[in-house]
């Protein structure tokens, strides 16, 4: 009689383990954690310098580099767009910055405020014509990205004489700017950048956007399919044009990192980095075709990203093996994000 009594209970039980499996291995950010995993293992076996606990810090920063881009990047790519204009538009806020505080003799932050409204006006501008076009987002933001290249190369050499923006590291408020965008602080041996807090909490605030708010429902539906979720209320064409303004925040973002790192900024700089955001965001569980990924992921992306650049050069290799690692990583996770999303809708 006990046994009997039992019995639905243990079944119930093996029922909701499996349904919870089922739920884990359907998240988007299941395949990237498993690379990720396999990847730490491999350098810690095949490089010695990866080891070391010194290490950590340099990792999670270059990580941080391209994980704090790769937030938007993934929200806006969740969100069935693109964004070529990612890696120059971190160039151009930091340039912006650091031209503008100079050549009017101004406190640093008010060159600082000036590039992030410069930057949302971007931001808004790529939104705007996407949605009054028509056009791939493709199309509008490569025409924003030889824009923004040509304006940093051309307007850096005639207000400066050179290619890079003038040193604004002796001007007022430079030290105070610097301890927001670009400090570090040490636990034990490890060095921590101030980027790679900013990261993490980008990351949990997108996450929670995503999965938590209206905002992220909305997310998903555009991405899905904008049509259907503009005729059940979704405003389409709001959510589009603040997911191209979050793009231009964190452009500006990274860019006053760039600039309070260095003091001045090379107008060539980011040519190419938006398609390393775009992998980061692709390796951690987004679609090319919108309405299913991460913030997570693409922070999981970031990192793999990180551990394989250094883990080549702490083994001593060719650096060129690393792009092949690049295309072949790609290809590989959006087989594998493929299959999780088939996985997802079967439930």
């Amino acid at each position: 009689m006990a046994s009997t009594l039992t019995a639905p209970s243990s079944v119930d039980d093996r029922v909701s383990r499996r349904s919870l499996a089922a739920r884990l291995l359907s998240r988007p950010e299941v395949g990237s954690l498993v690379g990720a995993a396999v990847i730490l293992v491999f350098f810690l076996i095949m490089a010695e310098p990866f080891r070391s606990p010194a290490n950590i810090g340099t990792v999670l920063y270059q990580a941080a580099l391209i994980g704090v881009m790769a937030v938007p990047v993934a929200l806006l790519m969740i969100g069935g767009e693109f964004d070529l204009s990612a890696g120059v538009a971190v160039t151009t806020s930091g340039l912006f910055a650091g031209l503008f505080a100079y050549q009017f003799s101004v406190n640093v932050w008010v060159g600082v405020l000036v590039a992030m409204v410069a930057a949302l006006a971007v931001g808004a501008f790529n939104g705007w014509l996407l949605m009054r076009t028509g056009l791939p987002s493709f199309l509008v933001t490569l025409g924003t990205f030889f824009i923004l290249q040509g304006l940093n190369l051309a307007i850096t050499r005639l207000l400066s004489g050179q290619v890079s923006s003038n040193s604004i590291s002796d001007m007022d408020g430079f030290e105070s700017a610097k301890a927001v965008f670009a400090s570090e602080f040490s636990i034990g041996s490890v060095t921590i950048k101030i980027l790679v807090v900013w990261w993490i909490l980008f990351v949990i605030a997108g996450s929670w956007v995503l999965l938590k708010t209206k905002i992220g429902n909305w997310i998903f539906a555009v991405g899905g399919d904008a049509a259907a979720a503009r005729a059940v209320g979704v405003p389409v064409k709001r959510v589009k044009i603040g997911l191209f303004m979050t793009v231009g925040f964190f452009a500006w973002f990274s860019g006053m990192h760039l600039l309070f790192t260095q003091s001045s900024v090379q107008s060539g700089e980011g040519v190419g980095k938006e398609f390393i955001y775009i992998i980061a965001a692709v390796v951690g569980g987004c679609l090319l075709t919108g309405g299913y990924g991460s913030v997570v992921g693409s922070a999981i992306g970031a990192l793999i990203f990180a551990m394989t650049q250094l883990g080549v050069v702490y083994a001593g290799w060719n650096a060129d093996w690393f792009k092949a690692f690049l295309g072949v990583m790609l290809l590989l996770a959006t087989i594998v994000n493929l299959v999780v999303k088939r996985r997802a809708d079967l439930r």
